[in-house]
């Protein structure tokens, strides 16, 4: 939906005929100069309730709250899938995931694919694109695509792993994600050495990998992203004392996709109040170093004078659950995971201004998520409204028939699991010994590969699904 806005503005702006044009326009379409620049900063695992009271308190955010005093802040904005991948070919085609065929990190948007930005350029934008994309197929590793292809085995893999913290002890430390400064300063000097000079409008994009946790090496030759790492300088943001300890149901207890989660995400183990705390402190901390390339790239336009004639975009692709439910990453609708910040100030925009309606691609799950009488979401009170539920089912089936939809994946994750696997030939559960999954596979491989034997077995009929 943002993203479909921002082309919105784009061609409403071409549009409206220039002074003395008379509404006719020759050749190539260009647009008008006085249509607004457009900067959209992308952060990667950004919980967007630290956009907002009380969530806002833990953390100091001074351009998120220059952009809140500035523009516009939605207060219920979520990620259409949460998880970077699907929803980054979201954002950029302005599709539903059902539509995009996105289910994994692994399957995106075919690469020639015409995205907003596209559109902008075909009408006369300058463009320009740098640091993370990630919207399009064949990218992250074979442990990814396995491990997403074989959802439906019935067995238990730990995929990550532990999360943990990692301390530069430097105080004065600042620059501690070097790749995203390298690309933040790039967009920079593009914005002084060429932005600055042209007579058309721009669209600037500056995708960031923080706050997402980093790789964690010592998991293995095929590691997960497990590792909060900062700085003290960062650590000095945080307000330790205001970090919430979250709630969590025993295992015993735990919804099986939680369960699940919990178990491949390497979190079932003890952790001590201590450790909870500095993950999500350091976490919070990864969030302040996020916040200063977005004010790079905001005092910039300012110095240049072009803030007043450009609309600045700040969102991510999905949240963090940093411990929430026993788990921390994404791959849940739980808020943690699921809301986003979005952030908007420029020409025509109102100035300190929240808006709580829902911002969505896919409207159904926030209205389904109200956290009033159940904050940490712990209970589940499907079984409790029967009606609204059923009405809700409906709804939603007049939208999507999601049984197809999670037929077409089950499908999916089959044919593409066996195609990998004739391509290894025999020596297949070797080189499953040698993922992020080794640390269990190793022990009882038969155990394992007679799991998958008994899947490949099962006609992938939506009605044994």
């Amino acid at each position: 939906m943002l993203l479909l806005w921002v082309a919105v503005v784009a061609v409403s702006a071409l549009a409206t005929p220039a002074p003395g044009a008379g509404g006719q326009r020759r050749g190539a379409v260009q647009a008008w100069p006085d249509a607004p620049n457009v900067v959209l900063v992308v952060s990667d695992s950004f919980d967007g309730r630290l956009t907002f009271y009380p969530g806002s308190q833990v953390v100091k955010l001074p351009f998120i709250n220059f952009m809140k005093a500035h523009g516009t802040s939605f207060l219920n904005a979520y990620t259409n899938s949460p998880i970077c991948c699907p929803s980054r070919a979201a954002m950029w085609s302005g599709l539903f995931t059902h539509l995009t065929e996105s289910w994994n990190n692994f399957k995106g948007l075919d690469p020639n694919y015409t995205t907003w930005m596209d559109v902008m350029e075909k009408h006369g934008y300058q463009t320009q694109k740098f640091g993370k994309l990630d919207y399009t197929s064949g990218h992250h590793s074979i442990s990814n695509r396995v491990e997403a292809w074989t959802r439906d085995v019935a067995f238990l893999l730990r995929q990550e792993g532990r999360p943990m913290v990692n301390l530069v002890p430097k105080k004065t430390k600042v620059r501690v994600m070097e790749g995203d400064w390298k690309n933040t300063d790039r967009a920079v000097n593009w914005l002084r050495q060429e932005a600055v000079n042209y007579t058309q409008p721009f669209v600037l994009y500056l995708g960031l990998n923080l706050p997402h946790p980093y790789p964690s090496p010592s998991s293995g030759e095929n590691f997960g992203s497990s590792t909060f790492h900062t700085s003290l300088y960062w650590l000095k943001k945080v307000s330790y004392d205001a970090i919430k300890i979250p709630k969590w149901s025993p295992l015993s207890e735990m919804h099986p996709i939680d369960y699940y989660s919990s178990y491949t995400k390497n979190c079932t183990g003890k952790f001590t109040e201590k450790e909870i705390k500095d993950i999500r402190a350091f976490y919070y901390a990864m969030c302040a170093e996020t916040d200063a390339m977005l004010g790079e790239i905001i005092l910039a336009l300012h110095q240049l004078d072009l803030l007043q004639k450009t609309i600045v975009i700040y969102t991510s692709d999905h949240g963090e659950l940093a411990m929430e439910h026993r788990q921390f990453y994404k791959m849940s609708m739980y808020e943690a995971s699921a809301h986003v910040p979005l952030l908007i100030m420029g020409p025509g925009i109102k100035t300190n201004l929240q808006v709580s309606n829902v911002v969505s691609l896919v409207d159904i799950y926030p209205t389904m998520l109200d956290l009033s009488s159940d904050p940490d979401e712990l209970t589940n009170i499907a079984t409790k409204f029967p009606e609204v539920t059923s009405s809700l089912d409906r709804k939603l089936r007049s939208i999507i028939n999601y049984p197809q939809v999670s037929a077409s994946v089950h499908r999916y994750n089959k044919e593409q699991f066996i195609k990998w696997k004739q391509s290894i030939g025999q020596n297949y559960s070797d080189v499953i010994a040698n993922l992020r999954w080794h640390q269990d596979w190793l022990k009882e491989p038969r155990k394992y590969e007679n799991a998958i034997d008994q899947w490949l077995k099962i006609h992938s009929d939506p009605e044994n699904i």
